[in-house]
């Protein structure tokens, strides 16, 4: 059985005897006391089920299993405690923190047939989120595609934020990352009312006037407003209006305070993400980028920071070349603007990542010679393959016009 047992007490010699019974049926660890069961959690979670010993020194089951519920809500919280403990044990089932509560002396049938129940629960419980985060994830590409087709410019973008935050919420191991990972592709699904030139001088740190300067900040606030009625998207919807912000909020309306660090913590990230893009946008290197944010330590915290510095470069293990439209495949990342041909309609910005959708887009504009037959890409280096078509001096800047706009 893959799903695993944590049990916990203050005695070894208990902690073993149920090892010993029960290890046939079920995948069991131990471990002794609070802070080390918090710390095997950490290491050598999920666990499907934690059951606990109420009377422990320093921190007792009931308390134990709240911390549990913050940091793996999902688990399945069980107390054992003495007839002495009933009130207390009742107490923390009424508050919602623990899903069962056995009495002590507790039978090996009584016990097995609880665990059993409880690993039920918990496959329950993340089979219905898996598959509602696979909804919603579904949902989320319909709407980057609509992004992608009503604005190339802010589609790339938002490719190139959650490239970075994805890299962060790694970085910072932190739950249910797909949370993330979609307000940063959603991050600029307010431009979709914008005008595209407005959208390049915005991104790129061109002067406005007051009136475009206020319309692009009232972006983040519009993709919000889009969001935050779709059920599971509202911490989404929040932390994509915090990305323009002076200050990044601390409380996050409707969350409760054990999940809303985490919510905090990525809107800060992606509010990183945004300000890097910005500054490669302008023409700096990421050196230089990096350099300026960590003058706005304050806003952000060292540890981000420090975290982006780390990061290597999109183009580290890719090399620029020229492939007609059929040889393209996802994941390649453009290193041109693509364009009708005449009009000169922008199709798909520098920087942005193939995606399926895209791939088909310009594969037909290709066989109809609306665009270039050949189209600059990063792809990922083959040691068997010829060397570099083209030099990739300026490979990691996002955009042609951003260089013009660092002159």
């Amino acid at each position: 059985m893959s799903d695993k047992i944590l049990f916990v007490d203050d005695e070894p010699d208990v902690l073993n005897g149920y090892k010993r019974i029960l290890h046939r049926e079920f995948q069991v660890d131990t471990a002794v006391g609070g802070e080390k069961a918090l710390a095997a959690i950490q290491e050598h979670g999920p666990y499907a089920v934690v059951i606990s010993d109420m009377r422990m020194p320093e921190m007792n089951g009931a308390q134990f299993l709240a911390r549990v519920r913050g940091t793996a809500p999902d688990t399945v919280r069980m107390l054992l405690t003495g007839y002495t403990d009933l009130d207390a044990a009742m107490q923390a089932v009424n508050e919602g923190n623990i899903f069962r509560f056995l009495t002590k002396p507790c039978e090996k049938e009584v016990l097995a047939k609880a665990l059993t129940t409880g690993l039920v629960q918990y496959r329950l419980v993340t089979a219905e989120k898996d598959l509602l985060e696979k909804t919603l994830m579904g949902s989320i590409k319909v709407l980057t595609d609509v992004l992608s087709a009503a604005s190339p410019e802010a589609f790339g973008r938002s490719m190139r934020i959650a490239h970075l935050v994805r890299y962060l919420v790694g970085k910072f191991n932190l739950p249910s990352p797909w949370r993330f990972e979609a307000a940063a592709m959603l991050s600029q699904l307010g431009c979709i009312t914008l005008d595209p030139d407005l959208i390049q001088a915005a991104y790129v740190g061109n002067s406005l006037s007051s009136e475009d300067q206020a319309r692009f900040a009232a972006h983040p606030q519009v993709a919000r407003d889009l969001l935050v009625n779709i059920p599971r998207l509202e911490p989404i919807a929040w932390m994509i209006s915090q990305q323009l912000t002076e200050k990044t909020a601390h409380e996050v309306p409707g969350e409760p305070v054990s999940l809303a660090a985490d919510i905090v913590l990525g809107a800060k990230m992606l509010k990183l993400a945004v300000a890097f893009d910005n500054l490669r946008m302008k023409g700096l290197s990421d050196e230089d980028a990096i350099a300026r944010l960590r003058d706005r330590l304050s806003e952000f915290g060292p540890e981000l920071v420090e975290a982006v510095a780390g990061l290597n470069p999109e183009s580290a293990k890719m090399e620029l070349r020229k492939l007609p439209a059929s040889k393209l495949t996802t994941g390649m990342i453009l290193q041109q603007e693509i364009r009708t041909l005449g009009r000169g309609m922008l199709l798909a910005a520098k920087g942005q990542e193939l995606t399926q959708t895209l791939l088909i887009k310009l594969d037909h504009l290709s066989r109809w010679g609306t665009i270039d037959k050949e189209i600059a890409v990063l792809a990922p280096v083959d040691p068997t393959s010829s060397p570099l078509v083209l030099s990739a001096t300026a490979a990691s800047l996002p955009s042609s016009r951003a260089a013009k706009s660092g002159e």
